[in-house]
């Protein structure tokens, strides 16, 4: 890849560590020859008043940015990630927390991995969005997420009660407590604790999950990316909720549709060529571990 010469700081301010690294990271910029740009929110907290840098002033700035360094959680990573969305600009995430799936670096191995980025020593990974057209009183909302979209009963002691059709085809009727509408990269988040498959990001894939379903035959399915994915209400007398990236949050009713398909731009993830999907399952998640291994 291309050396970059400037790149955009997106970070999680709430958190201390943030403030004790941004520091290091506009030095490092600095002997590299690299333009730091941070955004309006960083430069504003009461911490940012003695940094120098250039601004991102709009979302239309980070198009012009060559990567975007994000710090934080996975959360900080999501935001970001929808921020970004159709524009090219690629994105590196360091994680600040102690467990953190998206985030591909840790502080430890921080500047080992900029100093790899700065030389154009990564490659670039895609991941697929999943976008939501919601129809609401005459209305057409539209919504995105990379991880997943969730749907549940907005009283939380009632079921959801959803019907499902994937291309115009009845999967059924879903008694349970929510749906999650998950892409292979959130299929390792709300979709696994709700028991759905791991999907490696490879696999072009959506995935179907119902949380603590009324029955024991409504399980998890994985259908392509391409496919058409509608949600109706006929059964349903409460009100709905609608969550993208555990984030963004509408209300709907039971008049309402939702039809999901994969998006048609995806997000582009620094990676390297040393780095292992698998590695960082049996890392983070304890993958394939036994007992007390």
């Amino acid at each position: 890849m291309n050396p970059p010469k400037t790149f955009g700081i997106w970070g999680n301010t709430d958190k201390e560590s943030f403030w004790k690294t941004l520091p290091d990271i506009i030095t490092w910029a600095e002997s590299n020859k690299l333009d730091p740009y941070l955004t309006k929110r960083i430069l504003d907290h009461e911490n940012g008043s003695e940094v120098k840098s250039k601004v991102i002033s709009s979302k239309g700035d980070i198009e012009n940015l060559d990567f975007m360094l994000v710090l934080g959680g996975d959360g900080t990573f999501l935001s970001l990630a929808r921020t970004v969305a159709h524009r090219n600009t690629p994105i590196l995430g360091i994680h600040l927390g102690d467990l953190g799936f998206l985030a591909k670096v840790t502080l430890k191995d921080l500047f080992f991995r900029l100093d790899k980025v700065a030389k154009g020593d990564f490659v670039l990974e895609k991941r697929i969005f999943v976008n939501a057209a919601i129809e609401k009183n005459d209305q057409k909302i539209e919504q995105v997420a990379l991880n997943d979209f969730v749907i549940t009963n907005s009283q939380s002691h009632r079921m959801l009660n959803a019907t499902i059709y994937v291309d115009g085809h009845m999967v059924g009727n879903y008694r349970s407590d929510g749906l999650i509408i998950s892409t292979p990269t959130g299929s390792t988040a709300y979709s696994l604790s709700a028991g759905g498959p791991i999907v490696t990001p490879k696999v072009d894939s959506l995935i179907i999950t119902p949380t603590a379903a009324h029955t024991l035959t409504s399980r998890p399915l994985v259908v392509p990316s391409d496919s058409n994915i509608t949600l109706s209400f006929p059964n349903s007398d409460d009100s709905i909720q609608f969550i993208a990236d555990g984030q963004v949050h509408e209300y709907l009713d039971p008049s309402c549709k939702v039809k999901i398909t994969r998006a048609d731009f995806s997000v582009k993830l620094i990676d390297f060529e040393d780095t292992d999907y698998f590695e960082t399952l049996r890392k983070k998640m304890g993958w394939g571990k036994r007992g007390d291994q």
